[in-house]
C-alpha cells in the first residue's frame, strides 16, 4: 500500500510542482483523474452538485474526444478542467518527444470544444526531467498531496476512507478517479468523504 499523504520531502525535491496550496482556510481541492466516462463521470457530478463542491477533473483527451458532452457538463457546472495527456501515457516509459506532442494533442482536443487549461497533471505522477522542463515553461503541473488510492481494489472502502481523511489537511490536492477501476470504491468512499469535511466547515474548490 502507497502512503496516502505525499512523502514530505516530495516537494522539496520538485518545488516547481503543485503539490498543495498555500492557505491557512479550510480549503481542499478535490481533483478526478481519467474521464470523461459516461455514468461515472456524471454521477460524481451530481455528488459535487448536492454537496455545493468544486473540482478539477484531469482528463484524457481520447475520452474528451468521444465523451465531448459530458466533458462540456463538467465547466458549465463550475468545474475546472486540465490536461491529463491523450492516450494517458506513463512519462518514464515514453521518449520526450511522443510525450510531449500527447500533451500538446490533448490541448488541440480540448482546443475544438473551445476550451483550454493550464493546468497539467502526468498521469501515474510519472515524467522524467527532460518532459518536466519545458512543460513547466507552458503549464502547471499539479501532484498531489493526498492519493486516496480508490483504484487499489484490494483496499476496502473504509480503510480508503479513513486513510484518506487522516491525510488531508488544509490546502490539500486529493485525487480521486473517475475510471471504471476505482468505480466501487470511489462510490462508497467520495459522499462520506466530503461529509466528513462538510461538517468540519470546509469547503471544497476548484484549482
Amino acid at each position: 500500500m502507497l502512503p496516502f499523504r505525499t512523502p514530505f520531502l516530495a516537494p522539496y525535491a520538485f518545488p516547481n510542482l503543485l503539490w498543495r496550496v498555500n492557505t491557512l482556510e479550510k480549503h481542499i481541492y478535490l481533483t478526478f483523474d481519467d474521464g470523461p466516462i459516461p455514468g461515472l463521470t456524471e454521477w460524481v457530478l451530481e455528488q459535487l452538485k448536492t454537496h455545493e463542491a468544486n473540482a478539477t477533473f484531469f482528463c484524457v483527451g481520447e475520452n474528451i474526444a468521444r465523451h465531448s458532452s459530458i466533458f462540456r457538463q463538467i465547466i458549465s457546472e463550475g468545474h475546472t478542467v486540465g490536461n491529463h495527456t491523450q492516450h494517458h501515457l506513463n512519462g518514464k516509459n515514453t521518449p520526450k518527444g511522443a510525450y510531449l506532442a500527447d500533451v500538446q494533442a490533448c490541448d488541440a482536443t480540448m482546443q475544438q470544444l473551445q476550451v483550454s487549461s493550464k493546468w497539467f497533471r502526468p498521469p501515474y505522477g510519472r515524467l522524467t526531467r527532460a518532459q518536466r522542463k519545458p512543460l513547466l515553461k507552458e503549464k502547471k503541473v499539479v501532484m498531489w498531496d493526498v492519493l486516496t488510492q480508490d483504484y487499489d481494489q484490494s483496499l476496502s472502502a473504509e480503510t480508503i476512507l479513513t486513510k484518506s481523511i487522516q491525510a488531508t489537511r488544509k490546502g490539500s490536492v486529493v485525487i480521486f478517479h473517475d475510471n471504471l477501476k476505482a468505480e466501487k470504491n470511489l462510490k462508497k468512499v467520495l459522499p462520506k468523504y466530503i461529509d466528513y469535511f462538510k461538517q468540519a466547515g470546509y469547503q471544497f474548490k476548484a484549482l
